[in-house]
């Protein structure tokens, strides 16, 4: 009989953490039976050095060597009856005390293995070989019955058939959680002639991994998985502390298994009705209201555009916008600059007037500029990133996160993409935006909040670029598609600033490259700088654009 033997039991397993699955052997080594890690090494109490275990193949031999008698499970509180049902013997050393279960398996119900259970230290071995056999009980109950119930051991199997009153059939995996996938496997149509298939392994990690794995290879929606109480191992425990009650609800209340990220739609009706209204906003420019509807919160806008094209501009009037225009905390992290010019940028577009320019800003009392300040700041509802140059990576995903949950900002712009990308240097742009892009996406899905992401365009190849007004198409992004595929929406600035006409050279058309929410793209309208305040002014009728005397400022 191939038998390994083993000097002690009880011992913490390091891999499932289960507190008392793991057995000593007498060269020193250690085996898990829950989920069948091998340990080379045992000393002063601890599992030393993992690596995996192969367990040999088992020499069919002659079985029922140990005879035995039908009898009480003493030691498990499972009844005579019951152990008689699943085929389960007992033995008796020479001082009239409990030894040994012997548990059956069967291949086409003629028993291929003995299963032995040692009762005083609980390690196991076995008799013949269970390749190929049916999950232990399987040999009981006729496919296509109404439930079946898989648990994890020939005793909780035998419990569970009487916690449920002998009315189900129950059935047992045949090597521990580690192996269930593979025994389920191997009695899979079997498994499957069942309406439903009630899952109950181990109240542990071992086991509740093992319950989702058995679960995902099953049709879906035929998978169950119960939930034990609290304080209750597993059903064999319940029994012996005549939680018989309980376990029964906990049985009926077994919840068919969803993988994670899949909902069942017919049950979030009342959800869809009273879901929250995202938060929208309308953007300053009428034409650009019209492609959008409005910036809405929970969701990411990148806002692109060539060198030297009015980003920056574009980005201070939707920063002033947001402050003067909602009640919500805005947050700005502008990675070119430090607190100070975003401020001056911020306080010019309040101003009417270059600010930003000291000539300018010296021509203003501290009391008018005070006064523009309070208006603008004063109600304590904006924040600003003041490291300029800190463009580590993990720092700035910590601050974007304080801004949001921590100073509950409800709009935040980050100024500008390229800049995060530039702290990743694994030499790979593409991989770094996309790694960035999703933890935007992640960011905004997880928060609610709305983010303004400013990225820039690639160079184009020809005659003509960027600078010379070019149409821009989402293809002209800088580095990776996921810029595209991860926004909600994009809008590109284009503008002829190589113009010989004035007018032109300061005229900046917004185009929208992707709108998720309205699906309108396009051209949404056209903004002119005002030289003399720093101002963008939208200009609607396009027939103007070319007419200097028209200029609205």
């Amino acid at each position: 009989m191939n038998q390994s033997k083993f000097v002690k039991y009880h011992v913490p397993c390091p891999e499932c953490k289960s507190t008392d699955a793991c057995s000593i052997n007498e060269d020193g080594s250690a085996k898990c039976f829950s989920c069948d890690a091998f340990f080379p090494k045992y000393s002063n109490g601890t599992v030393m050095s993992t690596e995996n275990y192969n367990k040999p193949t088992p020499t069919p031999k002659v079985l029922n060597a140990h005879g035995g008698i039908f009898a009480k499970l003493t030691d498990r509180n499972i009844s005579k009856e019951t152990a008689e049902k699943f085929g389960v013997k007992v033995v008796y050393d020479g001082a009239g005390q409990l030894a040994q279960h012997l548990y059956p398996f069967y291949i086409n119900h003629e028993q291929c293995a003995t299963k032995i259970r040692y009762i005083r230290d609980k390690r196991f071995s076995f008799e013949g070989t269970i390749q190929g056999s049916g999950l232990f009980g399987q040999n009981l109950f006729k496919e296509g019955g109404k439930y079946l119930t898989i648990v994890e051991g020939e005793c909780d199997a035998m419990a569970t058939y009487e916690l449920l009153g002998s009315k189900w059939a129950v059935v047992s995996i045949k090597r521990g959680a580690a192996s269930a996938v593979t025994d389920i496997k191997e009695s899979i149509e079997y498994v499957e002639s069942f309406d439903n298939v009630v899952i109950c392994f181990d109240k542990d990690k071992a086991g509740e991994d093992a319950a989702k794995k058995v679960a995902t290879i099953l049709k879906p929606g035929k998978a169950k998985i119960v939930t034990l109480p609290n304080g209750y191992k597993d059903p064999n425990d319940m029994l012996n502390k005549g939680r018989h009650q309980e376990f029964t609800r906990a049985w009926w209340d077994a919840q068919v298994y969803t993988p994670s990220g899949i909902i069942r739609v017919a049950d979030k009706q009342k959800e869809f009705l009273n879901r929250e209204q995202k938060q929208s906003v309308p953007y300053p420019w009428d034409g650009l209201n019209k492609k959008l509807l409005g910036l809405r919160a929970g969701e990411l806008v990148t806002l692109t555009g060539g060198t030297g094209l009015g980003k920056s501009s574009v980005t201070r009037e939707l920063e002033h916008w947001l402050i003067k225009e909602t009640n919500d905390n805005v947050g700005v992290i502008a990675l070119e600059e430090d607190w100070k010019r975003t401020v001056d940028g911020i306080l010019s577009i309040e101003a009417n007037d270059k600010l930003f320019i000291d000539s300018i800003r010296n021509g203003y009392t501290e009391t008018q500029l005070t006064n523009m300040f309070d208006r603008v700041f004063a109600n304590d509802r904006v924040f600003i990133h003041a490291h300029f140059g800190a463009n580590d990576i993990e720092e700035i995903f910590a601050k974007l996160r304080y801004l949001i949950v921590g100073c509950d900002c409800k709009w935040v712009v980050v100024d500008h993409l390229h800049m995060l990308v530039s702290s990743m240097l694994d030499g790979d742009e593409r991989k770094a935006i996309d790694s960035i892009m999703h933890r935007l996406r992640s960011m905004v899905e997880e928060t609610g909040a709305g983010i303004i992401l400013v990225s820039h365009l690639r160079r184009v190849e020809g005659n003509k670029g960027h600078e010379n007004g070019i149409t821009v198409s989402l293809s002209h992004l800088r580095g990776s598609n996921s810029i595209a595929q991860l926004s909600d929406c994009v809008i590109a600035l284009e503008r002829n600033q190589q113009s010989d006409d004035d007018l032109e050279s300061r005229t900046t058309n917004l185009r929208v490259l992707k709108s998720r929410y309205t699906g309108d793209v396009g051209n949404a309208t056209s903004l002119v700088y005002n030289k003399d305040t720093g101002r963008l002014h939208e200009y609607e009728d396009s027939e103007l654009l070319h007419d200097s005397d028209a200029i609205p400022f």
